[in-house]
């Protein structure tokens, strides 16, 4: 007589007790994004979390020592997050430096990066004035290699172009500003400016300074 073996059952409950512990923090942070969109920095708590996440305290107890963490931890994924997808968009660029500086410049205004919910927790971030510089140095690092690089960049197009008069950090300064500004208007006045005119408006200044290069206009 053969034995009936009985599996183990897979519903949705076992998959959710057994998730992985990559996979429940995902969970909470990205309900914590969710949760400072919604309710700001100091709206957040732990109970607004778990809620929004469907998980009990203590996981989010397990997995973050405490809120302050958690942020931290959320922010750093965002930051991650950006760096990975602009630095993608510049390897996979073509070999002028001009593209590879236009895949920068896009990639800022990605529907998975620029998004209203995203940039809502990007501003409350830097709004909290006590706690600007700790979340500052977490992200400066990644900031600072995107600056160095599109200075190189612009540097790299100045000399083929034979411009004269124009600094490269200051036109990579400039495009940092023009970034922040850009998400900053997206997400304060929705409707008003799309992500894609946000592209083109940067792609305008940089045609102001390198108007050799654009003469056959990129795209």
């Amino acid at each position: 007589m053969n034995e009936v073996v009985r599996q183990p059952k897979t519903g949705p409950k076992t998959r959710r007790r057994t998730a992985s512990k990559e996979v429940r923090r995902q969970q909470l942070i990205d309900a914590t994004i969710t949760s400072i969109a919604r309710n700001g920095i100091g709206g957040t708590t732990m109970s607004t979390v778990t809620e929004i996440a469907g998980l009990s305290q203590g996981i989010v107890n397990f997995h973050f020592r405490s809120k302050q963490n958690l942020f931290e931890e959320t922010l750093t994924f965002l930051a991650r997050e950006h760096h990975d997808h602009w630095h993608k968009a510049y390897t996979d660029a073509g070999l002028g430096a001009l593209d590879k500086l236009l895949a920068i410049v896009d990639a800022h205004f990605h529907p998975v990066i620029c998004t209203r919910k995203k940039l809502s927790v990007w501003f409350a971030f830097y709004g909290e004035a006590g706690r600007r510089a700790i979340y500052r140095s977490l992200v400066d690092n990644i900031d600072d290699e995107r600056f160095e690089i599109s200075t190189e960049l612009c540097r790299l197009i100045i000399e083929e172009g034979g411009y004269s008069g124009i600094e490269p950090r200051f036109v990579a300064q400039m495009l940092e500003s023009l970034y922040d500004g850009l998400c900053l208007h997206i997400l304060m006045y929705p409707g008003s400016l799309s992500r894609d005119e946000a592209r083109r408006q940067v792609r305008g200044y940089l045609s102001g300074i390198f108007p050799k290069h654009f003469e056959i206009s990129p795209a």
